[in-house]
């Protein structure tokens, strides 16, 4: 009798481990450490990744102020917006976007490599951003992540 089971093994919200974990955006360039992000909060680090499952941990980043755009994204990089309305689209440079509010930058940048479904929405409620270094989580107890 073969004992071998060739089950395919489907991870849900049940079975899954979500841990904590801080990553500090200092100096670090916005779309690599956005990518790692992504790929975190997706859960694709995992040996348990699962396409349609929330296998992911929930993800603090600090210090996105200081986050780096080489060359010369900082003045020359435009965010569109668009209300619905005739001719209300705007556009915002991201040295604009960065003064007020600077985890907005982090935060668009993520959702952008996220899958564009029901998931990825729901993947993002597990990203906090914050502008400095002070974060409220510390009862979940997040291990440090270097990149």
């Amino acid at each position: 009798m073969n004992t071998i089971s060739n089950k395919t093994y489907n991870a849900n919200s049940a079975t899954v481990d979500k841990k904590w974990v801080i990553i500090d955006a200092e100096d670090q360039p916005l779309g690599r450490l956005s990518s790692k992000v992504a790929s975190i909060l997706r859960g694709k680090n995992k040996p348990e990744f699962t396409p349609h499952a929330d296998t992911g941990d929930n993800v603090i980043v600090i210090n996105a102020e200081k986050v780096k755009l080489t060359g010369k994204k900082l003045t020359n990089k435009k965010y569109f917006r668009h209300t619905g309305y005739i001719g209300s689209e705007t556009y915002t440079s991201a040295l604009d976007m960065q003064k007020k509010d600077p985890t907005s930058l982090v935060t668009i940048a993520v959702k952008g490599m996220l899958p564009k479904n029901k998931l990825s929405r729901q993947i993002l409620k597990n990203l906090k951003v914050y502008a400095g270094s002070v974060h409220p989580h510390t009862a979940q107890q997040p291990e440090i992540l270097e990149i």
